[in-house]
């Protein structure tokens, strides 16, 4: 390819179908005649995408702002959809009282997530005492926006070469809008896709640095490690990836290891909530009971909690191996992006809990593996389908004698629910068989044809 080819940036309106139809609103696709990439212009790619981006982290802060202030009186959190764990812990973890997380009080999430709520409920406590929840909420949301952002500038330049435009898919996703300060999961999703390109661009330790960071703020980015380790084999370029793996190890056990020494009983909290949490909402699991009935056999194996501990992780285990078959019997080694999608979907279609902000971990992944607007939106109307569906059955769950729970929450039956959640699996499933499929037939996919048939995130394995 020749290096001016190498830098043409694809314009989506001329290769995605769905977006040649929708820029029939504003004139249609961008002509033959365009000047490409545009010169001396205002609005180029990473503008583009990064003020659509602002934009719709700015009106996620604006679609959580009626909770903001902890004043959930006649259950405003599910009416409004504005429910944050942000504020729910601001009393559930003691940073009401000023407890130091770990410490003072045992902690439900990875330490480098309780480090950000700890030191940011200190500093709210310390200033406004015990009725500083809206000042931590606010801080809390700074640094959680900062890392929506920071994620949709690294999917950009991943893609800047030839296809800055699929950062667009993360920018304006519409899930995005609703989930992006559910939790703290926007601390751990940038790390993970710094991890992807630092590694893209050859710098393995800083590499390895970010992958020990996304994990000590949440456990998901450990199964990026999978992929790079099959891909390093199948490329006969093991070194590379040992090296990564082996600085993420480290750093992960930098920050790690004074909590276990000092704070264990604290640190074990995590893991131990983990081994002992029942099925969760809109599982598979949740559904499969829902289905059969929780008397039936299948509904009690699935409330034993030994049990259903055991069932996810076989069925996790089998989902694996099918993908690593996958990786080594492909015609072409599988791309980074794809096969770190499907073992994290794999990781959600399996697993007893699939919180509604879990979705942010597969956003980014979705977009580097498959760019595809069609297939991409209807996941994210599934998405806002389950989002609606699950505070319809908060509200429906809520005590049938309090007058004060809107009459609109009984048009939400747990069949709505069921049928939402059906809705969201199945449309994950469709995204990881469209990945299989191209995975198969590399000729399919838009981003290895985009860069002359090879992975532009493989980083040191192509090196010579």
């Amino acid at each position: 390819m020749s290096e001016q080819a190498e830098h043409v940036v694809i314009a989506p309106s001329r290769e995605d179908p769905a977006v040649e139809s929708l820029s029939q609103g504003i004139g249609g696709p961008l002509g033959r005649h365009a000047v490409d990439p545009p010169r001396r212009r205002f609005w180029i790619p990473p503008r583009v995408v990064m003020m659509a981006g602002i934009l719709m982290l700015g009106a996620a802060w604006l679609q959580k702002l009626p909770c903001a202030t902890g004043n959930w009186v006649n259950y405003r959190q599910y009416t409004q959809l504005c429910y944050t764990d942000v504020l729910a812990l601001w009393g559930g973890e003691g940073l009401n009282v000023g407890h130091i997380p770990y410490f003072q009080h045992a902690v439900e999430y990875p330490v480098l997530t309780g480090i950000v709520m700890g030191a940011l409920g200190l500093l709210a406590h310390k200033v406004f005492g015990s009725g500083g929840v809206a000042f931590y909420y606010q801080l809390n949301a700074i640094v959680l926006l900062i890392g929506g952002a920071l994620t949709i500038a690294a999917v950009y330049r991943l893609r800047a070469a030839r296809r800055p435009f699929d950062a667009m898919l993360v920018a304006v996703a519409p899930a995005l809008l609703v989930t992006a300060l559910v939790n703290w999961d926007l601390i751990a999703v940038p790390l993970s896709v710094g991890f992807l390109l630092a590694w893209k661009t050859g710098r393995k330790i800083l590499a390895g640095v970010l992958l020990g960071l996304a994990v000590a703020a949440k456990f998901y980015p450990l199964l990026l490690a999978g992929p790079l380790i099959l891909l390093a084999i199948r490329y006969r370029r093991l070194p590379p990836a040992v090296i990564t793996v082996a600085a993420a190890a480290g750093t992960w056990l930098v920050i790690n290891l004074p909590f276990i020494i000092w704070a264990r009983d604290g640190w074990l909290r995590f893991f131990e909530l983990n081994a002992t949490r029942a099925v969760d909402w809109g599982t598979s699991w949740y559904i499969l009971r829902g289905l059969v009935g929780e008397q039936s056999l299948p509904g009690q194996l699935i409330n034993n909690v030994d049990i259903l501990n055991w069932m996810y992780l076989v069925a996790f285990v089998i989902a694996c191996l099918g993908i690593a078959v996958l990786c080594f019997t492909a015609p072409e080694p599988p791309r980074l992006a794809q096969l770190s999608f499907l073992v994290v979907a794999a990781f959600l279609l399996c697993g007893k809990v699939w919180s509604q902000q879990y979705l942010l971990w597969l956003l980014p992944l979705a977009v580097l593996a498959r760019p595809r607007w069609r297939m991409f939106l209807g996941w994210q109307a599934a998405e806002l389908f389950y989002f609606l569906a699950f505070y319809g059955e908060l509200l429906s769950a809520s005590d049938s004698t309090d007058h004060n729970v809107p009459a609109w929450a009984l048009v939400s039956p747990e069949w709505v629910f069921i049928a939402a959640s059906i809705t969201r699996f199945g449309t994950v499933c469709a995204l990881c068989v469209l990945v299989v499929r191209e995975v198969l037939r590399p000729r399919h996919d838009v981003v290895r044809l985009s860069y002359g048939g090879t992975d532009p995130d493989a980083g040191p394995l192509l090196t010579a």
